[in-house]
């Protein structure tokens, strides 16, 4: 097996569609991060998708339906039902898992758990990539104040997580199952138990991750305050064994908030779409305040006909120019900060780069 990448990215293992881009080409995304919905069941005090406001239309199981073809008929190689709700609140998630997976495409599914379905989990496991559940803290009274939900659903979601794990050991499942802590500073008192909880119920992995904020500072997020957590970050790690992996992500952590890129270079790889249909360069720019930069929707039109639009690459031409500066647009560490970072590189800086010779990474077409 490959290595497990939760602090990086993967753009070296697709390097034809790096040259492609290089040279003008219109590429289709390597990796679509989408919702299925905008709602959700929790109340999360570090939610982005608050911030992320704009029109929502019903995605119906036929427009799911052919989102997911025109995906795999273009090019896409992954889709991660993420972004910006609660995926498992649309009753055709498990039809998307499945569909989506016959369709030869990578499908992952970030989920609070809630309501994740334990009498469907032997149906779409073996169809999943990697399933991570959203969990930061790992005691009911913690998790109900930090969630924004019952103390009763961390019972819920700990027998749904133990369950995954059983099914996947049982059947001896590919899947990827892991824990994902959106860490607040002030709530760095979870950061060990919850590594130890990950190891308890025999999780693969779990990541800790720093907490987006919108150019507004909308979170309050100090980010300084990361710097001062290492030590105890580092004792996180410690809990990392043979078959478990205890992740921090260092370089957005410490990273003070700041970006060295001023254009976009990132969403024609890794595009974003919201759980109301819309089509976005990235979930950064899904509010109605951001319009200039919006696409189109799917519950209007077709994906590939949106791809194939000169309005999409009118828009992936305007974050890309002069005209745009990340800096003073964007929030803080979106989820296109490193492949933004290596493609600023590549050229700007005229960095060049090899295919690499080893084995590849796991999850190699969630970049």
């Amino acid at each position: 097996m490959g290595e497990l990448i939760l602090d990086g990215h993967k753009l070296n293992w697709h390097k034809d569609r790096v040259d492609a881009w290089l040279r003008g080409e219109r590429i289709a995304p390597i990796t679509v991060d989408c919702a299925l919905t905008r709602r959700c069941t929790y109340r999360c005090i570090y939610c982005y998708g608050q911030l992320q406001a704009n029109d929502e239309k019903l995605m119906s199981k036929d427009v799911i339906s052919r989102f997911l073809d025109d995906a795999a008929e273009i090019g896409v190689k992954a889709v991660s039902f993420v972004s910006d709700g609660e995926s498992t609140c649309s009753e055709h998630l498990y039809d998307a898992i499945i569909r989506g997976k016959g369709n030869g495409l990578d499908i992952a599914l970030g989920t609070n758990g809630y309501l994740l379905k334990d009498e469907r989990l032997e149906e779409v496991l073996p169809c999943l990539t990697y399933l991570r559940f959203n969990i930061s803290a790992a005691d009911p009274i913690s998790y109900s104040k930090i969630m924004g939900c019952k103390e009763s659903a961390f019972f819920k979601v700990d027998n749904t997580i133990k369950k995954c794990v059983e099914i996947k050991k049982r059947q001896k499942l590919k899947v990827t199952i892991g824990l994902q802590m959106v860490l607040m500073p002030q709530f760095f008192e979870m950061i060990v138990p919850l590594a130890v909880y990950g190891k308890e119920v025999g999780v693969d992995y779990t990541v800790i991750k720093h907490c987006c904020d919108d150019v507004l500072g909308s979170l309050g997020v100090d980010y300084s305050k990361y710097l001062g957590l290492k030590d105890v970050l580092k004792e996180a790690e410690s809990y990392s064994a043979q078959d478990y992996l205890v992740k921090v992500k260092w370089t957005k952590l410490l990273s003070e908030g700041k970006r060295k890129y001023a254009q976009c270079y990132g969403p024609p790889f890794i595009l974003q779409l919201s759980g109301s249909g819309l089509v976005a360069p990235c979930g950064g720019l899904f509010h109605t305040r951001y319009k200039d930069y919006h696409i189109g929707n799917i519950v209007d039109k077709s994906f590939k006909e949106i791809w194939k639009s000169d309005r999409y690459w009118e828009v992936m031409g305007l974050i890309a120019s002069k005209d745009f500066d990340a800096r003073k647009v964007c929030g803080t560490l979106c989820l296109q900060h490193m492949t933004n970072e290596f493609l600023w590189d590549l050229k700007n800086n005229k960095m060049s780069f090899d295919a690499p010779d080893n084995i590849p990474p796991e999850h190699i077409n969630f970049i």
